[in-house]
This record gives C-alpha cells, structure tokens and sequence, in this order.
C-alpha cells in the first residue's frame, strides 16, 4: 500500500484499476512504466475507492467489473490450486486432464486480469475446458487467454441483464422483422453509462485498439476473430459517433452519397477514384 492508501490507476485506452501496491501492480505485473499510467484518484476508504473505480471505469467508456474492488478476493490461492495471472494469459498449476477437477474445486474462486475481473462458475468452467491450451514450456500446465476469457464474460453478463434493460426486442423491429442494431448498441450504451459520462477520445483509442486486433486476425486468417473485430469496431464507432452527435445512420447516409457517385478503377487490389 502506498502511503496506507488505496490508489486507483489508469492505463490510457487499456482501463482503469485499483491497487494497493502502485509498483508491483502495475510495473512489475503489467509491464508498464512511469509516464504510461497515471493515477487518479487514492484514499484510505476501500468502501469508497470501490465505488468510485466503478463510477470512473463508466465515465471513461472502459469494461466494468464484474465485482468492485472491496468484493474481490485478492488471494489467488484456493484449497490447493494457485493460479499465475500475466498480461495475456491465466495458467493452472496442472495438465488438460486434471484441469475441470481443479476447476470445479475451486468453484467461486475470483481473480483479477488485465482485461477484467473474473469469477469462477460453472459456466466458465465450461469455456476453459472448451478453450485451455497445454504451455509449450511445460506439458504440466495449460492456459487460457484472458481477453477471449473476458469477453466470454461480458456477453454472459450481457444476456443475464437483458431482461432488466429499459428496453424491449419489439421495439427494434420495423414491418419486415429485421433488427435495427444500432438501436440497440445506443440502447446498452446509455444504460452503461456511456454517453452521460463517456469521452469521444477514449472511444478513438479503442477503436485503434480493435483496429489493431482486425489486423492481426487478417494476417492469422482467423475468420472468427475477424468477425469479432468487425463487430467491435461497429459498437465503437457508433458510441463515438453519438458522442459526437452525429448518429452512425447519418454518417452511414452521408459516405453513400459521395461513394455512389464516385466512379474508378481497381489498381494492384484498391479502388482508385479518379
């Protein structure tokens, strides 16, 4: 704990966390050095960095927690399995074969990754065993990638609230039954928090962000991960786009009537304009 004090810390365009030890959370665990974090905010009250965490990781457009910081268990260990969480991955002390034993013993166990908080159930059970890879270093391990573990969690967050929306599906639904998206992206955005609190120029470094993972699924020739960027660079643009109160639709509208009118050519795999 730095000066008996909880701090919490923000890794621009990556997300907003708290710890009780700066050093060690964030430059020795992360990676991250001084001038590429910053801290926001520090207090002695658990109960109110907690709350505040979460009120900030809203007003910033970041991933929410599953469980505020007071809630979180920040012992790793659990009966007898003990878990190393890195940047990237989440790795269990045993083989593929003995991997949903240890799981299943360690039911409710919670941990912090760089993406996001994580408890354990028997539906991410599931998704481990379904996704856990053996360590090329050690046939004793296996791991899982925390980003696809996170976003796992989200949508299952996402489909357990969609019942308690302010909203409802018939709403989105014209004559021909077809579902109006944006609609419902501005819809889950706002309950989020998003536009009340949110920042144009966050939701610009996550779309880079997505950008970056679209380039790296292309040269992967992942189509699943593809489709995934896709999709996530859909729900930044249209946050950003209400942010900047232009609604996607009219932007959408405004780039086909330029692109309808352009005539070109293909050259070497891009269309040229003339």
């Amino acid at each position: 704990m730095v000066d008996n004090k909880y701090v919490i810390y923000h890794i621009p365009g990556k997300k907003i966390g708290v710890t009780n030890d700066l050093y060690n959370r964030v430059e020795c665990q992360q990676g991250y050095e001084v001038g590429e974090y910053e801290v926001l905010e520090s207090s002695d009250d658990i109960d109110y960095i907690s709350k505040r965490e979460i009120e900030l990781q809203k007003s910033y457009g970041y991933r929410v927690d599953l469980k505020p910081y007071n809630e979180l268990s920040v012992n790793l260990k659990l009966k007898n399995m003990k878990i190393n969480v890195t940047e990237q991955t989440t790795a269990f002390p045993c083989p593929l074969n003995k991997l949903k034993g240890q799981l299943m013993d360690n039911i409710e166990m919670r941990w912090e990754t760089e993406h996001g908080q994580v408890l354990l159930d028997g539906g991410l059970v599931k998704w481990i065993m379904a996704n856990a890879k053996t360590s090329m270093f050690n046939t004793e391990r296996c791991y899982v990638y925390n980003k696809a573990m996170i976003k796992y969690l989200d949508h299952k967050r996402y489909e357990n609230e969609i019942d308690e929306l302010p909203f409802k599906e018939d709403l989105y639904e014209h004559e021909d039954n077809v579902v109006f998206y944006f609609d419902k992206i501005r819809d889950w955005a706002e309950y989020r928090g998003i536009y009340a609190e949110g920042d144009p120029k966050t939701q610009y470094i996550k779309l880079m962000e997505e950008a970056g993972e679209l380039g790296r699924a292309i040269l992967k020739q992942n189509r699943e991960e593809q489709k995934d960027a896709i999709g996530d660079m859909v729900v930044v643009l249209t946050n950003l786009a209400e942010l900047l109160d232009m609604p996607i639709e009219e932007c959408v509208e405004s780039a086909w009537e330029v692109i309808s009118k352009r005539t070109g050519k293909m050259i070497n795999g891009t269309f040229v304009k003339d």
